[in-house]
This record gives structure tokens, sequence and C-alpha cells, in this order.
């Protein structure tokens, strides 16, 4: 056969395959697979390989556990070589503009996406959607700060897309919004359900030394140090911890800031205090806590009494503390009671006086005292 005659017979079998170009999308069919390669007959002169690196970003990935001989599959154009007789293919990159028109479509219409956490990074997550990545910064991973991002790590997260730029690799995602959204959703129908006075069950969120912060599902109210007992409460976190369930009522309501309380009105050890701590009544307590100018004495739980300095002994007596040690219980005679007011004044001086005399004791005012206010 003539030379011409060779070269136009090959002329024709070239003019007889598709024409192929960098960036094209071609669909072919899977002729070979091998763990790091798969074959494709694209209707090219040349077959088509997608390697491991051009299908996944996982390195280990065995290609014959996702393609098998006869399959259809849609790729990329990286590279036609006619060198070698090779075409270059990519279904990742595909993939990833296939997962970005989605991502684009979602940016405009605000769509509410769920995307799996592949990647923790120093400033955000790194998720994937169908393919495409969306890196949520830190500060935009929840409504509050967030010191460890690893618990987000492996899980799937919802967010919405505020800035969609794949050319210049910034396609940003939200999370905060949604979470400050639904805050004020349940917020909202919390307080149209609530009342001054109904008794709810909360979980304490926080501790600090004036008070705790008590979770009432989804919105917070602060249980006050002196709302925490009938009693004195020196130190809140030795009365409770993070997690622990506390019965409270509400108190006050002041736009979003929500009172409570644990001194229940039937708990109340004042009620019936009139009978029980009747002026002349002879009472027995523990030194609870000590000033320069007087003891407080624990009657009972909730109940305390002021024992100034000047009715401890008939004789001088310069601070409690020289006569007198925390815990120590001690007999005297209530003085004086203002029971509107929750104080009752004691004395040992008077008590020991009628004892010994049989004497009038004089009483006492509770208002001379110097700071003897015993709450």
């Amino acid at each position: 056969m003539p030379e011409q005659d060779n070269q136009s017979f090959e002329e024709m079998l070239n003019a007889s395959f598709k024409t192929i170009h960098n960036g094209e999308v071609v669909e072919g069919e899977v002729i070979a697979v091998k763990p790091d390669e798969i074959d494709l007959n694209i209707g090219f002169k040349s077959d088509g390989v997608i390697t491991r690196q051009e299908y996944s970003d996982d390195n280990n990935l065995d290609l014959t556990t996702v393609a098998k001989v006869g399959d259809k599959m849609e790729a990329i154009v990286v590279k036609v070589s006619d060198v070698d007789n090779m075409v270059i293919l990519s279904y990742k990159r595909l993939a990833q503009e296939k997962g970005n028109e989605k991502l684009r479509e979602a940016f405009e219409n605000q769509e509410v996406l769920t995307g799996k956490v592949v990647r923790v990074l120093n400033g955000g997550l790194s998720v994937m959607v169908d393919d495409a990545r969306v890196f949520v910064p830190a500060s935009l991973v929840a409504d509050t700060f967030v010191k460890d991002l690893h618990q987000y790590d492996g899980k799937e997260i919802q967010f919405v897309i505020t800035e969609f730029n794949p050319r210049k690799r910034r396609i940003i995602g939200d999370r905060k919004q949604l979470l400050v959204a639904k805050k004020e959703e349940v917020q909202k129908e919390f307080f149209e359900k609530i009342h001054v006075g109904d008794v709810i069950e909360g979980t304490v969120k926080n501790v600090t030394d004036f008070g705790a912060f008590i979770d009432l599902g989804g919105v917070d109210g602060l249980l006050h140090i002196s709302e925490m007992s009938w009693g004195h409460v020196d130190n809140p976190k030795k009365l409770y911890h993070v997690d622990d369930k506390v019965r409270v009522f509400i108190k006050n309501i002041n736009g979003k800031k929500i009172a409570l309380s644990r001194k229940f009105e039937d708990e109340n050890p004042w009620n019936g205090a009139d009978k029980k701590y009747a002026v002349g009544t002879i009472v027995t307590g523990k030194v609870a806590r000590m000033t320069d100018f007087g003891a407080f004495i624990e009657l009972e739980p909730g109940i305390d009494a002021l024992l100034h300095v000047s009715q401890i002994s008939k004789d001088h007596v310069d601070k409690p503390s020289d006569v007198l040690t925390t815990g120590q219980e001690i007999t005297a005679m209530v003085v004086e009671l203002r029971e509107n007011e929750h104080k009752i004044s004691l004395s040992i001086k008077a008590m020991n006086k009628a004892n010994d005399e049989n004497d009038n004791y004089a009483d006492v005012d509770i208002d001379s005292y110097k700071n003897g206010d015993n709450e």
C-alpha cells in the first residue's frame, strides 16, 4: 500500500475520534481498575486515566472498592498528551465543581447546608459538602467562645454560606447565626409561657462567687447568693456544682433577665418565729461567724441571731473572738425580735442577770448596734 494511502488511512482514523480539550467534561466506560488507577474509554484515540490523587483526597483509598469494569463515569480533562498517548482525567475536580455549584445556589438562596467536619485547623473547621470544601472560621463555629474545636472533628454541622468566591478559594460558612436565631426563637417561646412565681427545675450551668447561673431549658436565670437558702451562704461553690439539678422559682423577670430563688415560703424557718423566739425565751445555738461588734448565732438553719459584744458578759469584752470560737455552742436570752425584718437580738448578760438576781432585764435596742444586720 502506498505511503500516501497509509497517511490518508491514519488521518481518517484520527478524524473518526472526537476532539477533546483541557477543562472539558467527558463521559466514559471503565475498562480497567487498579488500586491506584481507573482507565476509561472516552471515545478518543487514547484512553482516559484517573489516578488515585485525581479521584480522592484519601491517599490510601483502594480504587477497586469504588469502581468496576463497565461502570459509566464522568470526569474533567486535565491534560491531553500526544507524546505518551494519555489523557489525564480528574473525577475529584469535577465533583468539586459540581459541589461548588450547589454551594453557589445555597449562597444565593441562603439555604441551610449540612456538612461533615473533615479537618480541624488552627483558625476554624474544614467541612465537606458533596466533595466541595467550606471553611467555617472559629469565630463562626458557635455563639460562645470554643476553646477546643476538636470536639467537632468527624461530626456533621449545619451552616449557611456567607461568602462564595471559589476562584480565591474563599467559601465561608457560618454556624453561629443559626445558633443565635435558634436561641432567640427558644427564648421567645420560653418568655411567652413563664410567669413570676412559677416553679421550675433547671441545671446548674456556671457557679460564681455571687451566685449560680441556671439553665432553664435554653434560657439562663440567675440564682443569687442571697436567694440560695434561708440561711447564710458563704460560698456558692460549696453548695452547687455544674450539672446539678436544682428546683427554683421565678422571683422576677426584667426584660430577658430572670431572677431565681430557692427560698420557698413554705420552707421559711421564720414561720412561727414569734412563738419560738419570743422575747424572754432562752435559746441555744452555735457561733456561725463573728465581727468586731458581735457574733452571729445560728439558732437553726436559716435563722441567725445577733449577740452584740456588749451583751456577751457583764465584764468588758473588746471583741467576740476574745471569748468565743466559731462552732461554739452558747445559751442566751432573746431580748428583741423583729420578725418582719428577720432580726433577733440575744444577750448572755441579760440571761445571767435574770438567773442571778431574778431581776428585770433591760431591753436591748438592735438599732444601736454597729452594723447589726444579721443578713
